[in-house]
């Protein structure tokens, strides 16, 4: 199906729906208090820390976005043992029609493990910036072919997102999530989990953890888990396996750490299961 096509069919489903009138006013105050909560997590954590670090501006490549923005919130270490974790972009602006809250992280330590991560980090951010600014122009070019005026398309923007939550954490060992996420008519999420032993340089896998058993191990806890989502008629959000559903872990199944040492697997939004669902999550314990 071609772009065009594409996009004409989404704006007449997309118009047709009809909106109550209390929707409008509950997003905006959910986007809200999103923004608000991000924000002053990112306050606290630099609050906490601005007597002992020294802040220094970076400029993210590739994002094309001014150097007075799109600066390091700036060497501020967010955890110790034999590593930092520092936020070296951090700015909240609006550009084009655009809604940009970012914050990136990056790994301070010896060894090749931590650079081999950052990269992969940067990399990833330079990719979700370059598709969201595509994905809303071509949005906006559809829009507009398809016989939308400025009126109706005024007041329409995109969230863009990149942050990053860190699950647990030792004097060598660490687990985090970066989250990259575009939210307009429509939307998306991407999660991904590092696992880091700093002592040892490398990532930390679902076998260090389970042992040579791992894959039965988690394939079965979160077969059970599936098994038990099913409310009183039988009714689940998760696909069968003949639907493309779960079968098996593998050497690439997602996952983090929880702070009590229990892996937890971590699938993409509609990779198994219904969007109602989410971004499921399964401990493997």
């Amino acid at each position: 199906m071609n772009s065009f096509k594409y996009f004409s069919e989404a704006r007449k489903a997309y118009d047709s729906v009809p909106v109550p009138d209390a929707l409008e006013g509950r997003v905006r105050e959910g986007i809200r208090q999103g923004r608000a909560a991000c924000a002053l997590r990112r306050r606290r954590a630099v609050r906490s820390w601005v007597t002992a670090a020294a802040c220094f501006t970076v400029l993210l490549a590739g994002l094309n976005l001014s150097p007075a923005v799109a600066h390091a919130a700036a060497n501020v270490p967010i955890l110790g043992g034999l590593f930092q974790v520092l936020t070296v972009v951090s700015y909240d602006k609006s550009e084009d029609g655009i809604d940009y809250s970012v914050a990136v992280p990056a790994v301070e330590a010896e060894g090749d493990i931590a650079q081999a991560v950052n990269d992969a980090i940067q990399a990833k951010v330079d990719q979700h910036m370059a598709k969201a600014r595509q994905d809303w122009q071509e949005y906006q070019d559809a829009f507009f072919t398809t016989g939308g005026t400025e009126e109706e398309w005024a007041g329409r923007t995109m969230d863009v997102t990149v942050d990053y939550e860190i699950k647990s954490q030792t004097n060598a060992r660490l687990s985090f999530v970066v989250t990259m996420a575009e939210g307009w008519v429509a939307s998306m999420e991407e999660r991904y989990c590092y696992n880091l032993d700093l002592a040892e340089n490398r990532a930390i896998t679902l076998r260090d953890l389970l042992g040579e058993e791992w894959a039965e191990i988690s394939t079965a806890a979160i077969l059970r888990q599936i098994e038990e989502s099913r409310d009183a008629e039988g009714f689940t959000y998760f696909f069968s396996p003949e639907e493309g559903g779960f079968t098996s872990v593998d050497e690439n199944t997602a996952f983090y750490i929880r702070e009590d040492g229990v892996p937890v697997a971590v699938f993409p939004r509609y990779a198994i299961a219904a969007g109602a669902a989410g971004c499921p999550e399964f401990p493997l314990a």
